[in-house]
């Protein structure tokens, strides 16, 4: 079988836009790095939160081998992933004003904790009320977005505001509005997103940058190995017993 000249095309895409992250938004992921580390050195609890495909990209450093045990996934319910029916309702539901300060209020996260909010558009009501009403509360706020969003959409907030404009630190995905890599004759609507693949590699980059400066620290990262390898199960259990009172998702 010869090779599909759209898949190449696609590497190609992705590549081209991790290396531009790499390039131009090194100094911001660093700067997350150091916050994340800050609020780990410190005692505070790590949170991650993303609506719909963004929710990909936090639930990517919660609970993993090589991962942060005190990364917690901020979950609202109807618009984590795809899985609620009809699958349109999570669109919906992050149009809705009020539900993010619910949200926050119901949940663990307080002043001196970090949240970092994923939303490749920024302009929906939940993702901007989210950084709102966290950074109101006392906690820092990374927002993962596409600036470009801001300069070509109208914000579905009723300030008129994007996520960009309420974080303390933004890391910027460079991806394009319509979030599609590729054209092709015979094709009617662009295809092959690469956000996720983008997004995912700005959090394990902002988090390999937390461990970085932990260690500089002379702070042990608290990492989670995988189960599958001999004793990651039993350095897993002493891990996470270190830093019980920082960990909600076992509960």
């Amino acid at each position: 079988m010869s090779e599909s000249k759209l898949a190449g095309q696609f590497f190609d895409a992705a590549i081209g836009l991790l290396q531009r992250v790499r390039d131009e938004e090194s100094a911001r992921v660093a700067a997350a790095g150091t916050a994340v580390a800050d609020t780990v050195a410190a005692g505070g609890r790590l949170f991650a939160f993303g609506a719909g495909h963004s929710s990909l990209a936090a639930q990517d450093v919660v609970y993993r081998a090589g991962g942060f045990a005190v990364m917690n996934l901020l979950t609202v319910p109807g618009v984590v992933g795809v899985d609620v029916m009809p699958a349109t309702l999570g669109s919906a539901l992050e149009r809705v004003d009020g539900l993010a300060g619910a949200v926050l209020d119901s949940s663990p996260a307080r002043a001196g904790d970090l949240l970092v909010i994923i939303s490749l558009s920024g302009r929906n009501a939940l993702p901007v009320e989210m950084a709102m009403n966290a950074r109101a509360l006392g906690l820092k706020v990374i927002g993962v977005t596409s600036v470009a969003y801001a300069t070509e959409t109208k914000s579905r907030h009723l300030t008129g505001t994007y996520l960009k404009d309420h974080c303390d630190i933004v890391l910027d995905s460079k991806i394009a509005v319509g979030d599609a890599e590729l054209t092709a004759d015979g094709i009617e609507a662009p295809f092959a997103p690469a956000s996720t693949v983008v997004t995912s590699a700005l959090m394990q980059a902002m988090m390999a940058a937390a461990a970085g400066e932990l260690v500089e620290r002379g702070i042990e990262p608290p990492l989670l190995r995988s189960g599958n390898v001999d004793g990651g199960t039993e350095w897993n259990g002493r891990v996470m017993t270190e830093y019980g009172d920082r960990i909600f998702y076992r509960h």
